[in-house]
């Protein structure tokens, strides 16, 4: 009987297969991205143009925040709290330790033949991961951690925020998934610290 290991369960196999599989989602999230980019939408890209702007630096959590403080009393003011503590660690991590790290370059908007009414300013960061979507579903998160009826709607607005993103040409959607990921988990992290506090 044979000692060999077999080729799909030796170690070159294990290591070669990982990287053959990254490849393979690359591809299918590039044919997202230009599935999303050739899909004439015009009654969608004003919306999402705008909306995507309206994300840039947190402003639609910053608001959030500042609502539920105002009209939802201690429990509103303790939830934006939360939110906005989610998003401080969210952003600091996502943009100060992992996309330095990343290598993945921004998508070509005009080799993809993204229609210009979709444009918004491209970043000069690394694509991966988005960091809009990262803040905006920690912000959701660590709201939801003290108020879950409050977190619906920001989730939405979350969800939004993060196919605005690719629909305006600037970020694939692996990169608001894996943001949006990332966003959740450093939220309910930092939420369990805020509480133990």
């Amino acid at each position: 009987m044979s000692t060999e290991p077999h080729p799909l369960t030796g170690p070159i196999f294990k290591m070669i297969a990982p990287r053959r599989w990254l490849r393979e989602l690359g591809r299918v999230d590039a044919a997202l991205y230009a599935t999303v980019a050739g899909t004439p939408t015009p009654a969608l890209d004003k919306s999402m143009r705008r909306l995507s702007g309206a994300a840039n630096y947190s402003r639609l959590s910053i608001v959030s925040a500042a609502v539920l403080a105002l009209a939802g009393g201690p429990n509103g003011r303790r939830a934006a709290a939360f939110g906005l503590a989610s998003v401080t660690v969210t952003a600091t991590v996502v943009n100060l330790g992992v996309k330095p790290l990343s290598r993945r370059g921004r998508p070509d908007r005009v080799a993809e033949r993204v229609p210009m009414d979709r444009h918004v300013r491209m970043p000069v960061s690394t694509s991966f991961p988005s960091g809009h979507a990262a803040a905006a579903f920690a912000f959701a998160t660590g709201v939801g951690h003290v108020s879950p009826t409050a977190a619906i709607p920001l989730r939405v607005l979350a969800a939004l925020v993060g196919y605005s993103r690719v629909h305006t040409g600037v970020h694939y959607p692996g990169d608001v998934v894996v943001g949006s990921l990332m966003g959740t988990t450093l939220a309910q992290l930092t939420t369990q610290v805020l509480d133990h506090r």
